[in-house]
């Protein structure tokens, strides 16, 4: 009984060991004290060019062999930056680099990542080029607290996408303890107190960085979905089906910074434009407006949302009256022209360092449609992880359920092995 005990824990604890996709790391001063913990999961999204010349995209988490590397560093008086470099496969490795604003508050001042192409594991046919970005972050903590958050954030630096989740980290770890008090991340903070939201920031320490971030906002707060189409002289160029969300930040007279979030209703007026190399969607609701401009690759045969304009009026107490950003460099909603784009999970596009584009329950096709409705169907990687998810655990669960019966009766037989028929 003892042993088929312990076999059943050890097949307990593989099965919680595959199912913990967080991964642990740990900095250490020369006298061996912690100055430096942190615990995430991270998913990589890495565009490369292969030996034909084609684009391709690689996906992959962060594997459980990652590893600290010893140019790690606690940071002293004279380099007080504190820096994790973690290691993994052949020539892989993300840097974060952190340091204290004031005597108050630390940020991860950048992320880089470092991709060697010639690593045919992550790059199949690949045609074997490093790639090396560097991002700023919005993470950020008070001194002796621990940075937690558990919603997803996204973070796009050139060709590289980063999902990271599940984080729990602090920097300049004190007495060799880690804190027992928490910042929590905004994502995993909301409000239920109206459709447009204005919430306090932390202080008036926010970095000058551009990140995309995954926020989580209640059911209540989200916007309606409505229903858009441009027409063009050789008929429809764009269809469209998405609820839109503004996410905007600004600063107030008190020298505070807020975060204000407005829904866009479904029925704003709408125009647009029509070419061979470019699709425009035009929205305007009261004094808000909004562009949405599509292009294509012919040589990939994608459309892709490339770039959007918006304005916006800001409350009264800001320091300006209103914001215009635009941002002419994306690369969101990309599909195969002739099919459409779908994606029920909440997509977070940013636009710039103070202001962000929600879009929720998106199904659009642009360019070429047929029929005036939209074309076969390429979902969106966040829908097919959710999906994923379940499944793998399901399928683990009755996995363990199996192993555990064949355990029990291989058990039962081996107890009856020791008595004879009299």
């Amino acid at each position: 009984m003892a042993s088929r005990s312990a076999v059943g824990f050890l097949l307990v604890a593989a099965l919680l060991g595959f199912l913990q996709t967080a991964a642990s790391f740990q900095v250490k001063d020369s006298d061996e004290k912690l100055c430096l913990s942190a615990n995430f999961s991270m998913r990589f999204t890495v565009e490369f060019v292969t030996k034909s010349s084609k684009k391709q995209n690689a996906t992959f988490m962060l594997p459980a062999e990652a590893h600290v590397m010893n140019v790690s560093t606690c940071g002293n008086q004279q380099m007080p930056e504190e820096i994790l470099v973690i290691g993994f496969g052949k020539g892989h490795s993300l840097n974060m680099t952190f340091e204290k604003k004031d005597a108050s508050l630390y940020v991860v001042r950048a992320l880089e990542f470092k991709f060697n192409l010639n690593d045919s594991s992550f790059f199949p046919d690949s045609s074997g080029e490093l790639i090396e970005v560097k991002k700023g972050t919005d993470i950020q903590a008070d001194l002796n607290t621990k940075y937690l958050c558990h919603n997803n954030k996204s973070i796009t630096a050139g060709n590289v996408s980063v999902l990271l989740s599940n984080v729990s980290i602090e920097a300049y770890v004190t007495n060799d303890t880690l804190s027992k008090k928490e910042t929590i991340c905004s994502e995993d903070k909301t409000s239920t107190i109206s459709p447009v939201i204005t919430t306090h920031l932390s202080s008036t320490h926010i970095p000058s960085t551009t990140v995309v971030t995954t926020t989580s906002v209640p059911p209540s707060l989200k916007p309606e979905v409505g229903q858009y189409s441009v027409n063009g002289s050789s008929g429809m160029c764009l269809l469209a089906s998405m609820g839109l969300q503004l996410n905007l930040t600004y600063s107030t007279q008190n020298k505070t910074v807020l975060s204000k979030v407005l829904n866009i209703p479904p029925n704003p007026v709408s125009s647009g434009k029509c070419d061979n190399s470019t699709v425009t969607l035009n929205l305007t609701s009261g004094s808000t407006k909004i562009s949405l401009n599509f292009a294509q690759n012919s040589s990939t045969e994608k459309y892709f949302l490339h770039g959007i304009f918006m304005n916006a009026d800001l409350p009264s107490e800001a320091t300006e009256k209103s914001i215009t950003v635009v941002n002419n460099t994306l690369s969101a909603l990309k599909a195969t022209i002739g099919k459409s784009y779908k994606c029920v999970a909440e997509e977070i596009i940013q636009v710039s360092d103070k202001a962000y584009l929600n879009i929720y329950n998106v199904q659009v096709q642009a360019f070429k449609i047929a029929g005036y409705k939209f074309g076969a169907v390429e979902e969106c990687q966040l829908d097919e992880n959710n999906m994923l998810i379940p499944i793998v655990v399901g399928a683990a669960l009755a996995g363990l359920v199996l192993i555990v019966l064949i355990a029990y009766l291989i058990g039962r037989k081996r107890s009856h092995a020791g008595y004879q028929t009299i």
